[in-house]
C-alpha cells in the first residue's frame, strides 16, 4: 500500500509551518517538518527536534531511522546531499517536469544523459519515501506531512511509485512574504544562535514567482495539487481544515476539532525535524492576520514587489496596489 503524503509547497515565510502544525493536530496525521533539511541539520549536525531533544536523542526519530534504514548511521548523507545538488534545483524544474533533470555528475565533472538524471531523481526520492513509510508506521498515521516547500523536491517525489503524493500549494501576498524575509530570525535549534536566511524584497519577489510557477507546472504533470492562500486560511481556519482533511482522505465530519477555535489553536508537542522556530511552540496560539508589512515595508519596496509579481498576483486574487 502506498504511503499517503501531503507535501506543503511554496516560498518560505508563507505560513506553511503554522498550517502544518494545525493539520498535525488531526487524528491520523503525522507532521514531520521540513524533511529536506533532515539529512544535514539533523543526521549530520544533530540539531534539536521540535520535541526539545537533540535529534539523536529523540525516541520518535530514532525509531524512524531504525525502521527506514536500520539506523541513521547507515545513511550515506554525502550521497544524498550530492543527489540534492544534482536534481533538486529550481532551475531543473522544467526538465524534471519532462521526466529528466539537468546538471552534471555527482562530482560535477560531466553531463549525464536525461535517462540517467531521471534515475538519479528516482534514487533521491527513494530516501524520502523510506522516511515517510517509516514515520507513518511508527506514528500509526494514515497521512504524513512534509513541509519542505521546495518545488524541485516535489517534482522529484513524483518519481516515486510508493507514495500517494498530494501537494498543498500555499501562497501568501508577496509583499508580506518580502517583509518577512527582511526580518532577523534566530534559529534556536542551532548551536551558536545562527540566524535564518534573509533576502532583499526584490530577491524574494523573484523567488516567489519561480517557486509558485513551478507548482503550477507540477499540476500539469498530473500530480494532485490544491492551492491555498494563507490569508484565506486565517479568515476561516475551521472550514479550511475540514476541506484539507477531505483532500487528505480523512473524514472530519464527526470530529469536534476541539483544538481549533475561530481565532486560536491549541498545539501539542510535535517531532518536526526542521523549519520555522514556531515549530517549538505549544499551547494556545492566536490565529490573526500578519499584515505588519502594510506599514513596515517601505512604499517603494512594496511597489517593486508588486510590479515583479504582477502576473501571478492577479491570478491568485491579490490586488496590484496595497
Amino acid at each position: 500500500m502506498k504511503t499517503r503524503v501531503l507535501y506543503l509547497g511554496g516560498l518560505g515565510r508563507s505560513g506553511t509551518t503554522l498550517i502544518e502544525r494545525v493539520l498535525g493536530e488531526l487524528p491520523g496525521v503525522c507532521a514531520l517538518g521540513e524533511v529536506v533539511h533532515l539529512w544535514q541539520r539533523d543526521i549530520r549536525d544533530d540539531e534539536r527536534c521540535a520535541c526539545g531533544k537533540p535529534f539523536s536523542g529523540c525516541e520518535f526519530w530514532t525509531a524512524v531511522g531504525l525502521k527506514a534504514f536500520g539506523g541513521w548511521a547507515r545513511v550515506d548523507v554525502h550521497r544524498i546531499l550530492a543527489l540534492r545538488e544534482l536534481v533538486e534545483r529550481t532551475r531543473h524544474v522544467p526538465l524534471l517536469a519532462a521526466g529528466a533533470a539537468g546538471g552534471g555528475s555527482a562530482g560535477g565533472a560531466r553531463n549525464r544523459a536525461p535517462a540517467d538524471l531521471s534515475a538519479l531523481a528516482a534514487e533521491y526520492a527513494e530516501y524520502y519515501t523510506r522516511i515517510y513509510e517509516a514515520a507513518a508506521a511508527v506514528a500509526g498515521a494514515t497521512v504524513v506531512i512534509d513541509s519542505s516547500k521546495h518545488s524541485a523536491l516535489a517534482h522529484c517525489l513524483r518519481h516515486s511509485e510508493d507514495i500517494d503524493l498530494r501537494v498543498l500549494h500555499v501562497v501568501r501576498d508577496p509583499r508580506g512574504v518580502a517583509y518577512s524575509w527582511t526580518k532577523k530570525v534566530v534559529r534556536p535549534e542551532a548551536a551558536g544562535r545562527d540566524e535564518m536566511t534573509r533576502y532583499t524584497p526584490t530577491r524574494s519577489a523573484l523567488l516567489w514567482n519561480a517557486q509558485n510557477a513551478a507548482f503550477g507546472l507540477l499540476r500539469q504533470c498530473g500530480v494532485s495539487v490544491r492551492r491555498l492562500r494563507y490569508e484565506d486560511f486565517l479568515a476561516d481556519p475551521r472550514g479550511t481544515v475540514h476541506r484539507l482533511a477531505a483532500y487528505m482522505g480523512l473524514d472530519t465530519s464527526v470530529e469536534p476539532l476541539y483544538f481549533l477555535e475561530k481565532t486560536s489553536v491549541e498545539l501539542g508537542r510535535c517531532h518536526s525535524a526542521a523549519g520555522n522556530p514556531m515549530r517549538f511552540l505549544t499551547g494556545r496560539i492566536q490565529l490573526r492576520p500578519d499584515d505588519a508589512w502594510r506599514q513596515a515595508l517601505p512604499p517603494r519596496q512594496r511597489a517593486i514587489v508588486g510590479v515583479v509579481c504582477a502576473p501571478l498576483l492577479r491570478s491568485y486574487g491579490y490586488g496590484l496596489i496595497k
